[in-house]
């Protein structure tokens, strides 16, 4: 059974599906642990109901970036997770961070990578003009929403849609393809070839 921390910044949506596919035996681990970067974020709220220890590094108790990320790796370390889920993390991951958990950190993002990578994903989609939008679940590495993919799901965008109405829809299946993307790292079938990741097989 793989031990999972899971970092996060806000409300906890994506955080609170894991924490219920692992409730359901969907997932084939544990959650150790809540990393965030925010005092105040409700993902702790979420955690402490399922008695989950909350480690909390709050970004703006540090004088730069560079002490945070330091503080942040050597939690990261302590825990001694075999996966790490960012779920609503929302800063960048640092080189270091990324080298080290090369393989082991997982990140989604809602667009279909790599198109609109970075911030405000859906509204970058709207503006564009695209008939499809949807999420990806990829690896983390040392670009921005760079890594190799392991997981996307497509949703329509209608001609009325506004940035929340495609948000909504997009949220939806984000829950189901990150659940689905963490129980196949849990099971040992997912193997990264250059920027493939291929999917083995369940034995």
């Amino acid at each position: 059974m793989k031990k999972i921390a899971v970092l996060a910044s806000g409300r906890g949506s994506n955080f609170q599906a894991i924490l219920d596919s692992l409730a359901a035996g969907k997932i084939n681990g544990e959650c150790v642990a809540l990393l965030t970067d925010n005092k105040n974020s409700y993902s702790i709220e979420r955690a402490k109901n399922v008695g989950i220890p909350s480690i909390v590094h709050n970004f703006k108790d540090y004088p730069d970036k560079a002490s945070f990320e330091a503080d942040l790796l050597e939690s990261m370390k302590k825990t001694g997770a075999d996966l790490f889920v960012c779920a609503g993390y929302m800063r960048i991951i640092g080189p270091e961070i990324a080298r080290t958990f090369a393989g082991k950190m997982l990140n989604i993002h809602p667009a279909l990578l790599p198109a609109f990578p970075g911030l405000h994903a859906q509204k970058q989609a709207l503006d564009y003009g695209v008939k499809i939008a949807g999420c990806t679940v990829h690896f983390v590495d040392e670009g921005l929403d760079s890594g190799p993919i392991i997981i996307q799901k497509a949703v329509p965008v209608f001609d009325d849609d506004d940035e929340d109405a495609i948000d909504a829809r997009i949220l939806e299946q984000e829950h189901i393809a990150y659940s689905e993307a963490i129980a196949l790292f849990c099971d040992d079938r997912l193997v990264i070839e250059g920027r493939k990741v291929r999917v083995l097989p369940k034995v």
